[in-house]
């Protein structure tokens, strides 16, 4: 039996958004490209499969998965205890710091200097409960289709007042104009493949695939050929 809902196809859920060096917008012709579609890209060519992306909003991708209407979620998912109770993830293929994000001029440097801000992060997430420890502050969580370009646009608007998302999106818009990096937490956010729970053989197989893609130097080299400026977590294998 196939591991896949189709044989041949691997087909992973992710969103469509402008996130570098993550992943840009799909082009005309559904192609994605960053670092997540390159790694997942790589993965599948170690399974013999071919990659499909099904682009959904961020808060539908867990269910697509448990639903078996996709195989998995490769896009962005910090393993926490919320996620793991509804998907099983995969060993980590990137660890992240995460990142407070305000604007431009902006003296906040420290969790406390943000009291009485309306700070944005994705529902649920990772970001949202490191966000949560901030003394005084006023959470807004944020999701759909864009769930980033989202949180960038209200944060642009005064609508937010800062932003946490990991360090790999948001260091590098501190060059943008209209923003300027707060500060970074080094939390070590280990990022997974999310599976369905009753769908073990294709866990134990994605699994087996970045464990060799790690061995063998490939998943660091597509580490640095999109985020040079971060050193590859992943030198020994981190267990999820």
């Amino acid at each position: 039996m196939s591991a896949t809902l189709s044989p041949g196809i691997l087909r992973l859920a992710c969103i469509d958004s402008e996130a570098p060096p993550l992943f840009h917008l799909a082009d005309a012709a559904g192609i994605r490209r960053g670092y997540e579609p390159s790694a997942a890209a790589l993965v599948a060519s170690v399974l013999g499969l071919r990659l499909e992306w099904v682009v959904m909003a961020w808060d539908d991708m867990l269910p697509a998965v448990r639903d078996h209407r996709v195989d998995a979620v490769w896009c962005g998912q910090g393993i926490i205890p919320e996620r793991q109770a509804v998907v099983n993830f995969s060993d980590p293929y990137a660890v992240f710091d995460e990142t407070v994000l305000v604007r431009r001029g902006d003296p906040a440097r420290a969790p406390e200097d943000l009291a009485g801000y309306k700070v944005a992060a994705i529902e649920g997430s990772a970001n949202m409960k490191l966000a949560l420890t901030f003394p005084g502050i006023v959470p807004v969580g944020f999701t759909g289709a864009d769930v980033f370009g989202d949180m960038l646009a209200a944060l642009r608007r005064g609508e937010v007042d800062a932003m946490v998302d990991d360090d790999v999106v948001t260091v590098p818009l501190g060059e943008d104009p209209a923003y300027e990096v707060a500060f970074t937490a080094r939390t070590g956010n280990r990022w997974g493949i999310g599976v369905a729970k009753d769908n073990p053989f294709l866990l134990a197989e994605l699994n087996t695939a970045l464990a060799a893609v790690v061995a063998d130097g490939r998943l660091a080299r597509t580490w640095n050929q999109w985020m040079p400026h971060l050193p590859f977590p992943l030198d020994t294998q981190v267990p999820a």
